[in-house]
């Protein structure tokens, strides 16, 4: 579980709006940005390149993989 008083300080790293914890993640407050950012082992994972976007299946979200062309 993610600490109170550290969810009053985060922020999303993309448009610097608070976040909220929704089970597993936390989710940028801001509609037009949205992005759900993962909680493992209590830590919050706050990297843009790990975030879900709205609307996007969690297991298809995040990892960082680069997707080759």
């Amino acid at each position: 579980m993610v600490e109170k008083a550290l969810l009053d300080i985060l922020a999303c790293p993309k448009c610097k709006t608070a976040v909220k914890l929704e089970g597993n993640r936390l989710v940028c407050q801001d509609t037009a940005c949205g992005l759900r950012y993962p909680v493992r082992n209590d830590v919050p994972i706050m990297l843009i390149d790990e975030a879900e976007k709205p609307g996007e299946p969690s297991h298809l979200a995040g990892g960082g993989a680069s997707h080759s062309v």
